[in-house]
């Protein structure tokens, strides 16, 4: 791990700030400098092609996976590490750990236990983390459903659900740690078109609501009408940011018009791709 000055977040820090944040696998350069911060109640969408480097970015802020250079504070916490005299020591698992829970993912695939149901699915962490009585996180694993528009499958098993119907109880087992900050990896990338509406719903709502998103999407509707700030992402660097007029109607640099023209000429050609990073 490359140290650094030391810097410390201020009081009024964003929820997320990354700053001169680097990863690779092997000899391929995946992220190569970000710089992000992500203030409190925002909703941040990324954008860009396939292979840019955004989930990679959501892994490392949540870490799924270790940066090779840089900084990522979530709050006022530096993510994975402990600054020693402007050292990097890497923090024990059970470190790691406690700073992942006001934190919540959701991924493309729903990664529901099937041989659970719904409720059991999203009581399984409070119960077994945060330690919330059974009776109290069943009461609270109900009310959550019926948030996500789903009060009558409790008792479902993810088999006997629509994807669009598992990728909201995801949401709802996300929710069921009481997060600061929600990420979402292309949440909607492995339904079928039909289904997409039902979950961008959920994220719709929960943005009314004052929840900080950091969301991995190909919806470019939905970053033009929920979405406070777009990140345009290509080949491991930002390449354009601001406002979603600024940037998905009225882009300034070549590469994000080029993006967005495809986008809009093969709009269904992203969804299904597993394979970004």
């Amino acid at each position: 791990m490359t140290t650094q000055p030391a810097t410390r977040p201020a009081v009024d820090t964003p929820i997320v700030r990354a700053v001169n944040v680097h990863k690779s696998f092997g000899r391929h350069r995946v992220l190569k400098g970000i710089d992000m911060a992500v203030a409190p109640s925002e909703v941040v969408c990324l954008i860009g092609p396939s292979g840019s480097g955004k989930t990679t970015f959501l892994r490392c802020i949540n870490l799924l996976e270790d940066i090779d250079e840089g900084r990522i504070f979530v709050g006022d916490q530096l993510m994975g590490y402990e600054d020693r005299a402007g050292t990097l020591h890497t923090l024990d698992d059970a470190a790691r750990a406690r700073q992942r829970r006001p934190i919540g993912m959701v991924f493309q695939r729903f990664n529901l236990f099937p041989h659970m149901t719904a409720v059991q699915n999203i009581i399984e962490a409070p119960t077994q983390v945060l330690r919330t009585p059974r009776g109290q996180a069943v009461q609270e694993a109900h009310e959550l459903l019926e948030r996500v528009g789903l009060g009558d499958r409790g008792d479902a098993y993810p088999s006997q659900l629509s994807g669009g119907q598992q990728q909201r109880v995801a949401i709802a087992r996300a929710l069921a740690m009481h997060p600061q900050l929600m990420l979402f990896d292309e949440p909607t990338s492995a339904l079928d078109p039909e289904l997409v509406g039902e979950v961008l719903a959920v994220m719709r709502e929960l943005a009314e609501e004052g929840m900080t998103m950091i969301v991995v999407t190909h919806e470019m509707t939905f970053a033009r009408d929920v979405a406070d700030h777009v990140v345009f992402m290509d080949a491991g660097v930002v390449v354009e940011q601001g406002s979603p007029d600024q940037v998905i109607n009225h882009p300034g640099q070549e590469r994000t018009q080029q993006f967005l023209s495809r986008m809009v000429s093969s709009p269904a050609s992203p969804r299904g791709s597993s394979g970004a990073v």
